[in-house]
């Protein structure tokens, strides 16, 4: 058991271990797919500026050409050249300005050695085109928060709220955002005009429950997992302390049951040397009485003996019943004259059953199962003991006017090694396997058996001839 609770602490120890690492990669994987999400929002906002920035072009050339032309962008009256972009054969993305002078701009972007629309390009492109619209038609935070709303579910992201405002470099409110921005927000800053240090702040639902339902799979896996884990070591410690406890009893009984074959031997044993060894001819009535005591220690022993095969009844799986038709009230009347010998209380027992009730049943271990029920009757009776047998083809009761039994202890009184507390009281011997034999006997004839007990009124034993009891 020792080396159990070692080998068992140890491995807590390891699944606690790997539980810790799991816990670590979590939060790591958490930060890396917020990170991955952080540039997915900011790569939408970008899209999503430009989409803006179109939308306003279009307004512009609907309000007036030269807006389009450009001849007043940068406020000073110079015109801005034309822009176009193309990906050059090594992957680069390629932005070329041709100025109203004649000379070229070219302009290349790659980000971390790859290159991407959504990156440094579309801030170029951006950039120019907000140095010539912006001065002549102002950014629209409504029509913002709806492209950028398309943007992210594009990208299978789905805030419930999107609002928008325009900040300049010092951080004063141009356009404030025509949605009530609640308690719990993201914020994310994009600055789309440098030149006039205008950058819309964007508030958006936490991104939390969008990355926790990415990492939904890992998350309940890892959780199932300890689950599992825990319910199995629960079991497995319940298994073993149940087993344990069965086992300290069962040395109990060994022990016990050692102590108690060595009485009768020795006294029959002794009795018998008596007769052997002394004139006992000739002194009938002390011949008669050593008999009598090597009988008596006998009939202990073979019962002591029953016990045993009573209890290895678990191990026996395989045992046949051999059912055969009983007459009932002659089967019962036998047992009930053998138990009247004992002297050792007075004894009454009582049988109503009538003479025409055959039932079919395996006689011998009905018969150890009778005994068993009387024999407990008897025990846990004071002096006059008053015994009541009643049957007919539904079942056979056993009524007793004995001590009764605790109502706590009734549930448990069919398992193996149990004995129903009886505080100071020593004369009543038992192990604790009796009532598990009859319940073993009873379940294997597919019968079955309850106990209605009051304290200090006594006890009925009632077997019905059917599992459920009809």
């Amino acid at each position: 058991m020792k080396r159990f609770k070692t080998i068992s602490t140890a491995f807590i120890i390891v699944i606690a271990v790997i539980f810790g690492c799991n816990v670590y990669y979590i939060i790591s994987l958490y930060n890396s797919i917020r990170a991955d999400v952080e540039r997915e929002v900011m790569t939408a906002i970008a899209d999503a500026d430009l989409d803006e920035l179109w939308i306003r072009a279009k307004r512009a050339q609907a309000g007036t050409s030269e807006a389009l032309e450009g001849r007043y962008g940068d406020g000073g009256g110079t015109r801005h050249g034309e822009t176009s972009v193309y990906q050059a054969p090594d992957g680069d993305m390629v932005a070329t300005t041709r100025h109203p002078d004649g000379t070229v701009e070219t302009r290349g972007y790659v980000v971390n050695g790859q290159s991407s629309f959504t990156n440094k390009f579309i801030d170029a492109v951006s950039q120019q085109f907000h140095g010539i619209i912006d001065p002549y038609v102002q950014v629209n935070v409504t029509v913002m928060d709806s492209v950028l709303t398309k943007r992210l579910n594009d990208r299978y992201i789905y805030p419930s709220f999107i609002s928008s405002e325009v900040v300049d470099s010092v951080g004063k409110t141009v356009l404030e955002s025509t949605h009530k921005i609640p308690g719990q927000y993201d914020e994310f800053t994009y600055c789309f005009n440098p030149k006039s240090g205008l950058s819309y702040h964007i508030y958006m639902t936490p991104l939390t429950r969008h990355i926790v339902s990415e990492m939904s799979g890992v998350i309940i896996t890892v959780f199932l997992l300890m689950v599992a884990f825990s319910l199995a070591f629960w079991y497995l410690f319940h298994t073993v302390s149940r087993l344990r406890t069965i086992e300290e009893m069962k040395d109990d009984f060994v022990s016990n049951m050692t102590h108690e074959l060595k009485t009768p031997i020795a006294i029959a044993y002794s009795a018998n040397d008596a007769l052997l060894n002394y004139d006992t001819a000739n002194d009938p009535d002390k011949k008669t009485k050593y008999l009598i005591i090597a009988n008596k220690q006998l009939k202990r022993l073979s019962e002591l003996v029953e016990n045993i095969l009573a209890m290895s009844m678990e191990r026996r799986k395989t045992m046949k019943l051999k059912p055969e038709e009983i007459q009932l009230h002659s089967f019962v009347d036998e047992i009930v004259a053998a138990q009247r010998m004992r002297c050792d209380k007075n004894i009454i027992i009582n049988i109503d059953i009538a003479e025409n009730v055959v039932i079919k049943a395996d006689r011998t271990h009905l018969t150890n199962v009778l005994n068993n029920l009387i024999d407990n009757a008897i025990k846990y009776s004071d002096d006059h003991v008053v015994i009541t047998i009643i049957g007919d083809n539904k079942g056979l009761s056993v009524k007793d006017n004995g001590i009764g039994i605790p109502p706590k202890s009734i549930p448990y009184l069919f398992n193996k090694f149990y004995r129903v507390p009886q505080g100071n009281r020593q004369d009543v011997r038992g192990y604790g396997i009796g009532l598990y034999y009859v319940k073993s006997i009873l379940d294997k004839m597919n019968w079955s058996i309850e106990v209605r007990s009051k304290e200090g009124v006594g006890s009925v034993f009632i077997i019905k001839f059917s599992k459920n009891g009809q």
